[in-house]
């Protein structure tokens, strides 16, 4: 396996190391990134990601993508929330960014969740062409249920249009923690395991030709048409969501005032 090049990750003295894996006539690429303590996506991540995948573009040929991470107990925990909040445009010009550029991708990219994926590392894997994960520790999950973050439109758009609705129920609704076997059955991942797995399925889907007529990328942005409608027009989803709270408001002060004029009628019946 040998190494092309690599990109530092300069706030946590991480790396995301490019190798070249399988035989020699195959362009499988994969990035391997390490930033301690459990690859947070944040905006010096986020740079260095971006531009691991420039390089492979514009500096080697077209083959696969397969992206994984050097911590053996995390794939991505997420976003680093007080960082993300205190960032000004964090979201429009990092985060989605980074998941514009996988949902179009010139070549197949292939996520190998070797660890956990919880929220923002979740939508991460989502946002790749294909899945796996490792079927004996790690778990999938979106976790902001819990701690009362709610989810913007990119978000959940990538969710909604890969995963089945009763999966996405679960994922959302429930901040289900799917393991890998769990993954698989639900339609998340499309197999489990590892680096040879992640292989053996490039060569069985016969990938590692997808990208040569120069379409691949394209094609993708023609099928996520909705999402990528979502990730270029930040504004317009902000706006989306005062106008549904400032219509939530109306709703509930009208649902108040039945609810007085009923304790009142209610009352005076006792």
């Amino acid at each position: 396996m040998a190494t092309l090049f690599s990109v530092p990750i300069t706030s946590t003295g991480g790396t995301i190391v490019c190798t070249k894996q399988g035989k020699e006539e195959e362009n499988i690429y994969v990035l391997t990134f390490t930033s301690p303590k459990d690859n947070r996506l944040t905006p010096t991540f986020i740079d260095a990601f971006i531009l691991a995948l420039d390089i492979i573009e514009h500096r080697y040929p077209k083959g696969v993508v397969v992206t994984t991470s050097g911590i053996p107990k995390f794939y991505s925990n997420g976003l680093d929330l007080d960082l993300a909040t205190s960032t000004e445009g964090f979201l429009d010009k990092w985060l989605w960014r980074l998941f514009r550029r996988f949902l179009t991708y010139p070549m197949p990219t292939v996520c190998l969740l070797n660890g956990h994926a919880f929220a923002g590392g979740f939508m991460l894997a989502m946002y790749h062409d294909y899945r796996i994960q490792n079927p004996d520790k790690g778990f999938l999950c979106v976790n902001e249920l819990e701690f009362g973050v709610p989810l913007q439109t990119p978000m959940m758009s990538i969710f909604t249009e890969k995963l089945t609705p009763t999966t996405f129920r679960s994922v959302v609704l429930e901040a289900h923690r799917f393991g890998g076997h769990a993954s698989l059955k639900a339609g998340i991942v499309d197999a489990v395991g590892g680096l040879d797995e992640a292989v053996g399925l490039i060569r069985d889907r016969k990938l590692l030709n997808k990208a040569a007529t120069g379409i691949y990328g394209t094609m993708k942005e023609e099928m996520y048409s909705r999402v990528l409608n979502g990730l270029d027009d930040h504004a317009g989803n902000l706006a989306w969501r005062d106008k549904v709270e400032d219509r939530n408001e109306e709703l509930r002060a009208e649902g108040l005032k039945e609810v007085e004029k009923w304790e009142k009628s209610y009352k005076a019946k006792l």
